[in-house]
């Protein structure tokens, strides 16, 4: 749907930017996440000639090689970061052979490099003390974690219930601290047969649909993160806050969202710290209390614990892909993997395949670990340079500025971004 915003005047490399970018979704259904630009403007690149993707490229160069044209240094950055990440994407579309590595690396503007295996092994120590079997073995700690999260799992016929109790919870916090316009709304859906967890598609005008996928169970200690993630105050609200202030100030480049850039590292990597940026560290024990007024019991803290626990397993998702796609590791290999570190049944390490595989979203594993990180470290960082008193305030810059990964790193190093 088109934004509210108009047809005012648009820098021309701006213009070309946005249909270099509309042109991929004629290459791959999905690569623009969300488009609230001008209408005709998209309608004249679908109706338009097949694209070719080595044409693509070539144009991505061309564009860079035109930065920074009328655009301010932070915009300039902005489209010189995703020109880069596109002309990687047009590369691979057109056949050409590139790293894995390389790959993430132009994408998302992060190095990868394979976990330590040490790593786990301590986070598998921590789990085993929060589960209350401290001298767990292996085969152990798997069958103390099957039964929590047995437990932890929400009765289908509830979840649509649950999901609307913390979606309102959550937005009544977000609206008192990261005020959005009045007018927004998410609706939910469920759907199946996807190889994520949940999507918001941002419609515009301060609108989103958030699917959430019948086909994995939902568990009482995620839910309230998967909901801060898609919506309140996590993909929603920078959405909203981004029209309003970027678009609505005339950054129209903020209209278009592409997959496999730099903005979706950013995302993922604001997504999940929401939960924790609006509730605190205590979130368990204030989902408890909303759990408790569903007739649900639940330990929040010791979700807590566990959480924590198993917040050092982030990286082993992304080693599975890092051995699928750089050491050539199989299915199975990859599979078993999944299953020895974050002690997932063979099915659902199966379903977390499918994204690891698909040709669209095979690197984005990456935003999610990188971004977290990267997001963690400059959240917390106490460093003069970095604009921003505290956590709360820092989420807000999240929210409403422009950043790319070089623009964090350049502020924690005390550069100018």
């Amino acid at each position: 749907m088109p934004s509210e915003h108009g047809h005012r005047p648009i820098s021309p490399l701006v213009t070309d930017y946005l249909r270099l970018g509309l042109a991929f979704d004629r290459l791959e259904e999905g690569f623009v996440d969300a488009y609230t630009g001008d209408p005709s403007l998209r309608a004249d690149v679908m109706g338009g000639p097949a694209p070719d993707p080595a044409q693509l490229a070539q144009v991505a160069r061309g564009l860079q090689g035109d930065l920074p044209a009328d655009l301010d240094p932070e915009r300039a950055a902005f489209v010189g970061a995703h020109l880069r990440a596109l002309e990687c994407s047009a590369r691979t579309f057109a056949g050409e052979d590139i790293s894995f590595v390389d790959e993430v690396r132009a994408y998302f503007d992060v190095d990868i490099t394979l976990g330590d295996v040490e790593t786990y092994r301590a986070a598998h120590a921590e789990l085993a003390v929060a589960l209350g079997e401290p001298d767990a073995g292996a085969d152990r700690l798997l069958s103390s974690y099957t039964a929590y999260r047995r437990a932890d799992e929400i009765p289908p016929e509830r979840v649509d219930e649950c999901v609307r109790a913390f979606s309102g919870a959550l937005r009544e916090k977000v609206r008192d601290a990261y005020p959005l316009p009045d007018a927004e709304i998410v609706e939910f859906e469920v759907v199946t047969d996807k190889p994520w967890s949940g999507f918001n598609y941002y419609l515009g005008d301060y609108r989103s649909r958030v699917a959430i996928n019948a086909d994995l169970t939902q568990y009482m200690s995620s839910l309230p993160h998967l909901i801060a993630h898609e919506a309140y105050p996590g993909h929603h609200t920078e959405h909203c806050r981004k029209e309003q202030r970027l678009v609505g100030g005339g950054q129209d480049e903020q209209t278009i969202f592409l997959v496999n850039t730099p903005q979706c590292l950013m995302a993922e990597g604001l997504a999940d710290h929401a939960l924790q940026a609006i509730v605190g560290p205590d979130w368990g024990l204030w989902a408890q209390e909303i759990y408790a007024d569903l007739g649900l019991r639940f330990d929040g803290d010791r979700a807590q614990r566990v959480g924590g626990a198993t917040g050092g397993l982030i990286g082993v998702r992304q080693d599975a892909a890092l051995l699928l796609h750089d050491r050539h590791a199989d299915a199975d290999e990859a599979t078993a993997f999944l299953q020895r570190w974050l002690l997932a049944p063979e099915a659902r390490a199966r379903q977390m395949l499918r994204f690891l595989t698909s040709p669209l979203w095979r690197a984005y594993i990456s935003t999610y670990v990188e971004g977290y990180r990267l997001l963690e470290q400059w959240l917390d960082a106490d460093v003069p340079t970095i604009a921003g008193d505290g956590r709360a305030a820092r989420f807000g810059r999240l929210l409403d500025e422009p950043l790319i990964p070089a623009s964090l790193r350049a502020e924690l190093a005390g550069a100018p971004a």
